[in-house]
This record gives structure tokens, sequence and C-alpha cells, in this order.
């Protein structure tokens, strides 16, 4: 199952950041951390396609009722795709709770403490980040190992699927 949410910062011009993150539920993996200025349904689906094509496609994905997240084309690229979706109550963000620990973090460890210049800057600093956040930094829910590692030793990997 992937977790997916959306963080807001700024640049240091005051212009706003939206931030798509995915998170695999099994792995604690940060899949994605798209940023953009917006991030509309269509931006959402070319991530999670983008994912599938990488990773082969989750039995389920949770999430908010946010308009973005609600969108026909999501829904529709679901359906479609055999994906089951699952919303969590709106004000409940303890239904989704591994991407907002992961958002927690990205909080406290990023986007609290980096100014960003740009938006092409954000983006490689938010790469970087996510980066070693998989490789580097064990978790104690993964008996030490870094959600990279996990995921290679994992038995139930999703094989990539071919429409």
């Amino acid at each position: 199952m992937w977790g997916l949410d959306f963080q807001f910062d700024e640049t240091a011009d005051l212009r706003r950041l939206k931030l798509l993150n995915v998170v695999d539920e099994h792995t604690r993996e940060a899949l994605a951390m798209d940023v953009g200025r917006s991030i509309t349904g269509n931006d959402v689906v070319a991530v999670l396609e983008r994912l599938v094509a990488e990773r082969g496609a989750p039995l389920f994905i949770r999430m908010d009722n946010g308009p973005e997240l609600i969108a026909w084309i999501l829904r529709d690229w679901c359906r479609l795709r055999g994906l089951g979706t699952i919303y969590i109550e709106p004000g409940s963000p303890w239904e989704n709770p591994w991407i907002e620990s992961f958002n927690g973090r990205v909080r406290d460890e990023l986007l609290n403490i980096t100014e960003f210049g740009s938006l092409p800057e954000a983006r490689v600093l938010i790469e970087d980040w996510r980066n070693e956040y998989n490789t580097w930094r064990p978790h104690s829910s993964l008996e030490g190992l870094t959600p990279a590692e996990y995921a290679d030793n994992c038995e139930h990997q999703h094989q990539p699927t071919h429409p």
C-alpha cells in the first residue's frame, strides 16, 4: 500500500512550493517527493504512472480527500489500473500514519531548516534528502535496515506490470 499526501513550503521569494509525497507503507521508502508551484490531479497521475512503471502497482493507495486526490482523473486511473483507493476521513490524519510520520520528519529535518532559493534548487535538495532517507537512515521498525535495504530483502516486492 502506498500513502500519498501534500506538504507546503515556500522559496525565499515567498512563492509557494507544493510537495507530493508518496511512501510505501511496507518498506517505508519515500517513493517520490515531487515538487512544484502547484500539483494537479493530472500531475498526481503522472507521478503514480512513473512509479508503477518502475516498481509495479500496489494493491491500494491511501490518501486524504484533497481536491487533487478525489479528482476524476485519479479515480479513473486507479479504477483502470485495478488499484483500490482508501480515503481517510476529513480531519483524521491518524488514519494515514506512515505518510503523516514521514511528513513530520520532512518538516523537522528539511523544510524548517532549509531556505530554498528557487524551485529548481528545492527540487534538487528535496530529492537529495529523499535519497539519503531511503539509503542511509536505518529504521528500528525495519530491524535496523534502511528502507532501501529492507525493500531489497523483501519477499513480496511488486513486479512491474505491462498495460
